[in-house]
């Protein structure tokens, strides 16, 4: 599996451009860049085709359209291959011929799957005016599976929701009430197969899941993921979480198999399990099911481990028990005797081979975060992306080491100087080694100081690595002039299952100690940092830790902002969507742990506050609703700290829309402009 013809590489040689005089990045650069999404190679390994977004500033969103490649002749160029203007092409999946490409298409206003020649030419309908969410194709091409959202209980595609009668009222007996961004309305993310006849769908489709309540793939996150074919294309196995009384307590997606003719229920394979079984993923010969699955029910960050289950027996073994990583996504090599799988390591977002006899996991890729992993005869394609690079497409070549394939941002990125990245290392709670990353702006004059954005990350099981945001991006407030800082504190993702763990029940205390002693190895080890005149900033729990540091570490910066977060954990405990998540954190709910959400609950320190914040919240945000900003910028006012508050009416957890992001940036910058130039 290490050859692969990568010929392609050499067009990189006519990517060059001619020297543009350097300067920083702003938000207006990152904005406008071209974004790889999905992508797919053709079984012969002959073309590498995938949906690119541009943005529309005008119109305020993004557009995507289909490239391709031609991997086997050297110097080829990326080229269009769908690209209808006024409409998005994405999720594109080769046929088994590799003559065809199907996609999904808005055109003519609803979603559907299209297809088209890898040659070019005109795009065809493959499915009718019925609105779905994604589709996979069958081994043989003769069935398409896809998924949609429809009436609980639907039968096929045109079982679609009736409007009802009487007044605006929205009627709820048991939660889930709304999640993430959306109000729940009666419908649910459910499986259909269609019959496909030279190309063409047939009919409104058979449902697979039927009478299971629940949504596959899941939602907000899951994807195509979360589905698989069998070998001979008569099985289709998913997951998803049965949403019983109160769904929102339960992390129990289990996986499930059903005949793709629909004529039986679907079997639960791995009801044992009360944790999460995800990520299926059958064999190129069509004997092993390989998955994820975590252990601890009720924690969505628990380490996920590699399983193989015998599909005619049903004998299961775990391939990565004694490996202290967690496992993010999962293909097969096509010769059946490696999976790849990516993991998070130490800041990187790595590429692991792991061996189908012993387990044993070989890492594949270095520095950076690696995605989108796509086997092939000849070797393996992928997405990488670093803290000053966003994700390009990469092929392993025969000597292990990744060959650069696409440069999709050469001409927007030429001219622009990236910070320097330092990744270092500290001793912080408990001893323990503590990671962290510092960026330097460029052109810095020798011997002078930056002031300081101080960066905390959200999860809280997360980590601010080794990689590319659209939207905390360090290397825009380098770009700014400011020094950046990230530490990995305790709970953070990548460095074994134990310091993930080590958060819980213990927002305020690990992690604050962290980001001291984190922030006094920065400015000790890079004389370039100038730490007394920073701002703290984060979101999700990177804004309650800001919170927190403002009654608990008031004088350690110059300002703060919070961005979607936790301002009184009494509140958040009742208010948000997700109660697994607030319950697995604390210890249980409110009513039963009190004292423990109220040790770490910022709202108790609110007689200390006094550092100048900025608040900003999504109105659409029900995963931290947005009246805990409303209660943080009231505690501010009514303290008379220096405060804005910064309102989205139209975005989520997250700051999605062009324009809205650059107006994030510019208020965030303008208010560390303001509090760490002034004496």
């Amino acid at each position: 599996m290490k050859k692969i013809l990568l010929v392609a590489a050499g067009l990189l040689g006519g990517l060059s451009n001619p020297a543009v005089e350097a300067r920083p990045l702003t938000i207006e650069d990152v904005a406008s860049l071209s974004r790889i999404g999905s992508a797919d190679a053709s079984p012969d390994g002959h073309w590498l085709v995938w949906d690119q977004r541009e943005t529309d500033m005008a119109a305020n969103r993004g557009r995507t359209d289909l490239w391709r490649l031609d991997l086997t002749r050297k110097g080829a160029k990326p080229e269009k291959l769908a690209a209808d203007p006024v409409v998005n092409e994405s999720g594109p999946s080769f046929s088994a011929n590799a003559r065809w490409v199907y996609f999904l298409s808005d055109k003519g206003g609803h979603q559907g799957v299209w297809r088209i020649a890898i040659e070019g030419g005109e795009a065809m309908p493959v499915t009718g005016d019925q609105d779905i969410g994604g589709f996979r194709l069958s081994p043989a091409n003769d069935r398409l599976l896809v998924w949609a959202d429809r009436p609980i209980g639907a039968k096929t595609l045109a079982d679609v929701k009736t409007v009802g009668n009487g007044g605006s009222a929205r009627i709820y007996d048991q939660l889930f009430v709304r999640h993430w961004d959306t109000w729940e309305d009666g419908q649910r993310s459910q499986l259909f197969v269609l019959p496909l006849v030279d190309g063409k769908a047939a009919g409104a489709g058979v449902a697979l899941t039927g009478g299971l309540v629940g949504d596959t793939p899941s939602k907000p996150f899951g994807g195509a993921n979360e589905l698989a074919w069998s070998a001979d294309g008569r099985t289709v196995y998913f997951a998803l979480r049965e949403a019983g009384r109160i769904e929102p307590l339960s992390t129990n997606l289990d996986i499930f198999s059903a005949p793709a003719d629909g004529s039986a229920a679907p079997v639960n394979l791995t009801a044992a399990n009360k944790a999460t079984d995800t990520m299926p993923a059958v064999s190129p010969d069509g004997r092993s099911l390989a998955y994820a699955a975590m252990q601890r029910p009720g924690f969505e960050s628990d380490r996920l481990v590699l399983y193989l289950r015998n599909i005619a027996t049903g004998a299961t073994r775990a391939l990565t028990r004694d490996w202290d990583r967690s496992v993010g996504s999962v293909d097969w090599a096509k010769d059946g005797r490696t999976i790849y799988v990516t993991a998070q390591d130490v800041g990187d977002e790595a590429i692991f081979a792991i061996d189908v006899d012993s387990g044993k996991p070989t890492r594949l890729t270095g520095e950076g975060s690696a995605g989108s992993v796509i086997p092939t005869y000849r070797g393996l394609i992928f997405t990488l992306n670093s803290l000053t690079a966003p994700n390009d497409l990469y092929g392993i070549a025969d000597s292990g080491k990744p060959a650069r394939l696409t440069e999709v941002n050469a001409t927007k990125l030429a001219g622009i100087d990236m910070p320097t990245v330092e990744h270092f290392s500290f001793k912080g709670a408990n001893g323990d080694t503590v990671w962290g990353y510092a960026l330097k702006p460029v052109g810095l004059a020798k011997d002078a100081k930056a002031p300081l954005a101080f960066l905390v990350h959200g999860g809280p099981q997360g980590s601010f690595g080794n990689s590319w945001s659209y939207r905390w991006n360090p290397a825009l407030f380098t770009g700014a002039g400011y020094a950046a800082v990230m530490i990995d504190f305790h709970g953070s993702t990548g460095y074994g299952q134990a310091f993930t763990d080590s958060i819980s029940t213990d927002w305020g205390g690990k992690p604050l100690q962290d980001l001291k002693l984190g922030l006094a190895a920065a400015t000790a080890r890079y004389g370039w940092i100038d730490s007394g005149r920073a701002c703290a900033a984060g979101g999700s729990y990177g804004g309650y830790m800001v919170n927190w540091i403002a009654g608990n570490w008031p004088d350690g910066f110059r300002c703060l902002i919070t961005h979607d977060g936790v301002f009184d954990a009494r509140a958040m405990a009742y208010e948000t969507e997700e109660l697994w998540f607030d319950e697995w954190e604390h210890g249980g709910p409110y009513y039963e742990k009190a004292a423990d959400y109220e040790k770490w609950n910022p709202v108790l320190h609110v007689d200390q506050w006094r550092t100048p914040m900025l608040i900003i919240h999504g109105e659409k945000d029900y995963r931290i609703p947005d009246t805990q900003g409303l209660a943080a910028f009231t505690a501010a006012q009514r303290r008379a700290v220096p405060s804005r508050l910064l309102i989205f009416p139209d975005e989520n957890h997250w700051v999605l829309k062009p324009k809205n992001s650059v107006q994030w940036y510019h208020e965030v910058l303008g208010w560390m402009d303001k509090w760490t130039n002034t004496n």
